[in-house]
């Protein structure tokens, strides 16, 4: 299972980006609260990296919270900008799986034990209604409230490419076009030569 910074270092680089942006934006406090911690962690003065550019600033937020020592961090932070900046992908999990919560996403008592075809079938509808990095994400963080998380999530996510981290594979005819190419080379003529800190 995933850990929050572990997160960070496999999701987009653009959402990485736009995670605390949207916390600079709208959640001011707690951008600056992230800086002051993470400098914590790095025994750094927070002023130094709030006298930065706002661009310099999040590329040193970015590259600090995927170290292991800012799991805790990277954690409140996703929860955060998904609780505040997603509520509609968090109500709706919720709501399809018949969970209790405030209204806005959150929910206090959920159960040990969750209804696969019914995760499965919000899990798809979320999926064509949000974007599915955020969805993944999500269901990643949903997994941390509790040691190993819920069993039934991490088959689902097994189970799905959409959900998982890395490298999708290609559709198989996309991969046989060069195998045309190749072929076409052969039966022609001899001929043809041969990619932190201020504010």
């Amino acid at each position: 299972m995933k850990q929050a910074y572990e997160l960070f270092q496999d999701m987009k680089p653009e959402t990485a980006l736009a995670v605390f942006q949207y916390l600079r934006d709208e959640q001011r406090e707690v951008y600056k609260a992230t800086i002051n911690s993470l400098a914590a962690n790095r025994k750094f003065r927070p002023v130094i990296i709030q006298r930065k550019p706002v661009t310099e600033q999040i590329d040193w937020i970015l590259k600090n919270v995927k170290l292991r020592g800012s799991a805790e961090i990277a954690a409140q932070v996703l929860q955060l900008w998904l609780l505040k900046g997603h509520t509609g992908l968090l109500k709706g999990f919720l709501d399809g799986l018949g969970i209790e919560h405030d209204g806005e996403g959150a929910a206090e008592d959920i159960p040990d034990d969750l209804d696969a075809k019914k995760l499965k079938s919000t899990v798809t509808a979320l999926l064509k209604d949000h974007e599915a990095e955020v969805v993944k994400i999500y269901l990643h963080v949903f997994q941390l409230q509790r040691t190993g998380g819920w069993p039934e999530i991490t088959s689902l996510i097994e189970a799905t490419p959409e959900l998982q981290f890395g490298a999708v594979p290609a559709p198989a005819e996309e991969k046989a076009k060069p195998a045309k190419k190749a072929a076409k080379t052969e039966e022609a003529p001899a001929e043809v030569a041969a990619d932190a800190e201020e504010a």
